[in-house]
C-alpha cells in the first residue's frame, strides 16, 4: 500500500481522514516537527496538509513552514493542503510555494479520495520519469514504459555494441534521431562524435559536397578544403535521417563508402579512409522505393541490416503523460516558471488528442504552454485544447461538473480574446465584473486580476 501522510491537529478529524482513505498505508502527523520527522522516515508521496497547526492553530503560520519544509527536504511530494471554509487566502499562498491542490473542510470522503488518487497517479508518473535511467540500466534517452518502448530499448541495448548498419522506420516526430543517439550513446563509439544529416533538407546539389567533403578549387566558391558529415564522424557514428530522399545517381557513391569504408572527396583522387558507423532513418516505404526502381536495391539490403520500427505516440497511450510531465519539467526550468503539474482538464486532453505530430507535437504544445501558464498548472486552454474539436472532452452526467467546465473554458476563452481586459471579458460573457471575480477565484481560473 502507498504511504500517506495526514498532518492534522484534531483528532477527530484524523480519524476521520483515515476511514475515508482506508486503502491508502497512513501516518499521522500533529505538528510540524512530527510532520518533517515523519517525511523524512516514511518518503510519502501524497501529504494531506491541515494549515492550522500548534502553536499557532488559529492561523496558518506553522502549516505554511511545514509546506516549506517538506518541499525542501521531499521536492516531488504532492501536497495537498486542508483549509477551514474562511481560509482561501493561505489556500492559495500554499499553492504559490508549491502546494499540489487544496480541500477546503468540511471532509466528503468521495471529493478527497478523488484529489488523493490523482495525487498519486501524478506521482507515479513523475517518479517513473525520474527513474527511466534504472528501467535500462543506462540513460538511453528513450522516454516511456509502454510495452512498444521496453521493446525497442532492449533493441538498442543489443545492438548498439555491434558495428551493424541499423534502419530505423517511423512517423515524423517519432524520435528516430533520439533512437539513432541512443544506440550511439550505449556502444563502443559513445566518446567520439554523433554526426546527423537529413537528405530531405539539403538541395540536390549540395548534399554530395556536404556528405563527402571537397577540395579547394572543386567548384566556384570553393576557397577552402572542407571535411564532409562523413569524416567529421570519424570514429564515431554518421546518422543519415529521410535516406529515402537521397538522389538516385548519389546512392552508388554511399554503397561505395558503406562497403569499402572509404571516401574521394570532391574535386579530389585520394581515397580516405574513414571508421563510422551508419545509421539510417526514413518515413518512406523503400521496399516500394526499390520496385519503383528510385532507390537503388543493393543500397537498400546494405543499410537494413537490422530494422527497428518507431511507434507513432498514438500506439503509446500510457507514454503521452510520462513525456509530457517531462517536457513540462524540463520547460519550467529552462523558463523560469512556476508550472509543476497539469490540470484535471489538461490531463484529459493529452490523453485524448491524437497526435498527429508525434512526439514532436506534444513537445511543442508543452513548451508552449508552460510559456502561457500563469500559475503551478497548465491547464487545457494553456495547452490550446479549448476546442472539442481538438480535444474530445468526457462527457459528463454530472450537471456540477459539466456546468463547471463550460464556465472555465468560456472564461478562458473571452479573457484571451480581450487580450485580459477584464470589463470587454465580463460584457462579452454577458455577466456582471463582480460576478466574473467570483467565478474565477471559485474555479481557480489562472488569470491576471
Amino acid at each position: 500500500m502507498e504511504k500517506l501522510l495526514i498532518v492534522d491537529d484534531d483528532i477527530g478529524v484524523q480519524k476521520q481522514l483515515k476511514w475515508s482513505l482506508a486503502d491508502y498505508d497512513v501516518v499521522l502527523a500533529d505538528t510540524r516537527e512530527s510532520t518533517i520527522a515523519a517525511v523524512r522516515r516514511h518518503e510519502p508521496k501524497v501529504v494531506t496538509l491541515d494549515l492550522g497547526l500548534p502553536p499557532d492553530a488559529a492561523n496558518a503560520s506553522e502549516g505554511l513552514a511545514a509546506l516549506k519544509q517538506i518541499l525542501e527536504i521531499a521536492p516531488h511530494t504532492k501536497v495537498i493542503v486542508i483549509t477551514g471554509n474562511d481560509d482561501r487566502t493561505n489556500a492559495l499562498k500554499a499553492i504559490e510555494m508549491g502546494a499540489y491542490d487544496f480541500y477546503q473542510k468540511p471532509v466528503d470522503a468521495d471529493v478527497i479520495n478523488v484529489i488523493v488518487s490523482r495525487a498519486f497517479s501524478l506521482a507515479t508518473i513523475e517518479t517513473d520519469n525520474r527513474n527511466m535511467k534504472s528501467i535500462v540500466g543506462c540513460d538511453t534517452g528513450i522516454i516511456g514504459s509502454s510495452e512498444a518502448i521496453d521493446r525497442l530499448r532492449v533493441m538498442v541495448q543489443r545492438i548498439a555494441p555491434t558495428e551493424i548498419t541499423a534502419m530505423l522506420l517511423g512517423e515524423s516526430g517519432t524520435g528516430k534521431e533520439v533512437t539513432a543517439k541512443a544506440i550511439h550513446k550505449v556502444s563502443n563509439r559513445s566518446d567520439k562524435p554523433f554526426v546527423a544529416i537529413n537528405c530531405a533538407s539539403i538541395p540536390e546539389n549540395l548534399l554530395e559536397s556536404e556528405l563527402f567533403g571537397f577540395e579547394k578549387g572543386a567548384f566556384t566558391g570553393a576557397h577552402k578544403t572542407t571535411l564532409g558529415k562523413i569524416e567529421c564522424a570519424q570514429g564515431g557514428t554518421l546518422f543519415l535521417d529521410e535516406i529515402g530522399d537521397m538522389p538516385y545517381h548519389l546512392q552508388a557513391k554511399l554503397l561505395r563508402f558503406l562497403q569499402e569504408k572509404i571516401i574521394e572527396r570532391l574535386g579530389g583522387r585520394k581515397e580516405i579512409p574513414v571508421d563510422v558507423r551508419v545509421i539510417c532513418a526514413t518515413n518512406q516505404n523503400l521496399e516500394a522505393m526499390v520496385a519503383e526502381k528510385s532507390f537503388r536495391e543493393d543500397l537498400f539490403y546494405r543499410i537494413t541490416e537490422i530494422t527497428l520500427n518507431i511507434p507513432p505516440l498514438r500506439d503509446r497511450d500510457e507514454d503521452v503523460l510520462i513525456l509530457a510531465n517531462f517536457f513540462l519539467q524540463q520547460y519550467a526550468l529552462e523558463y523560469k516558471r512556476n508550472a509543476k503539474s497539469f490540470s484535471d482538464d489538461a490531463l484529459y486532453g493529452l490523453r485524448h488528442h491524437k497526435w498527429p505530430g508525434n512526439i514532436r507535437e506534444l513537445q511543442n504544445k508543452v513548451k508552449s504552454s508552460v510559456i502561457m501558464s500563469t500559475g503551478s498548472q497548465v491547464t487545457a486552454f494553456d495547452l490550446g485544447f479549448f476546442d472539442t474539436e481538438n480535444a474530445e472532452y468526457e462527457l459528463s452526467l454530472n450537471l456540477r461538473v459539466v456546468r463547471e467546465h463550460a464556465e472555465t473554458i468560456a472564461i478562458q476563452k473571452a479573457y484571451a480574446l480581450t487580450d485580459g481586459n477584464m470589463s470587454k471579458t465580463s460584457e462579452l460573457l454577458g455577466i456582471t465584473r463582480p460576478t466574473l471575480y467570483s467565478l474565477i477565484e471559485k474555479y481557480k481560473i489562472a488569470v491576471n486580476v
